[in-house]
């Protein structure tokens, strides 16, 4: 048997994904707390929960899927900064949703977190000749024997 081991950088591309995949799914399990932090400014908040769930849920499948991986990553850079007005919204009107602490240090520390998100998808966009890849296509990774 062949043993699959990870590249740190395919660890983390998993760790993304998942995220991404749960949070995603909470947009249409638990929408009510996304809801509350659009801003205003956008019409049908609601809409745009579910649309950025959607869009979650696909560049978590994407970065697993290795034809459409970068393509899935520069998607989920996009949507990271898509999404920032709702964090900074959150932040400045103090919003509070349960289980999320409200202060000024958490919030503090949370804006620049997307900056960090938005780094860590743009890792995925640049060219790897690595066949290891961490993939839902049956047969990838290809092991190196």
């Amino acid at each position: 048997m062949k043993n699959l081991i990870l590249s740190n950088k395919e660890l983390l591309r998993v760790i993304l994904a998942v995220c991404l995949l749960v949070v995603g799914i909470l947009h249409f399990v638990l929408p009510e707390p996304f809801i509350k932090i659009v801003p205003p400014v956008f019409l049908y908040p609601a809409a745009m929960v579910y649309i950025s769930g959607f869009f979650e849920i696909l560049g978590a499948i994407g970065l697993l899927f290795p034809p459409v991986s970068r393509l899935a990553a520069w998607g989920l850079v996009s949507l990271f900064i898509a999404v920032y007005p709702a964090n900074l919204y959150m932040a400045i009107h103090h919003i509070h949703i349960p289980n999320i602490p409200v202060s000024n240090t958490f919030q503090a520390i949370r804006l620049p977190l997307q900056f960090v998100l938005i780094a860590w998808a743009w890792w995925y966009t640049r060219p790897d000749d690595n066949p290891n890849q961490a993939s839902i296509i049956p047969g990838y990774p290809k092991v190196n024997e």
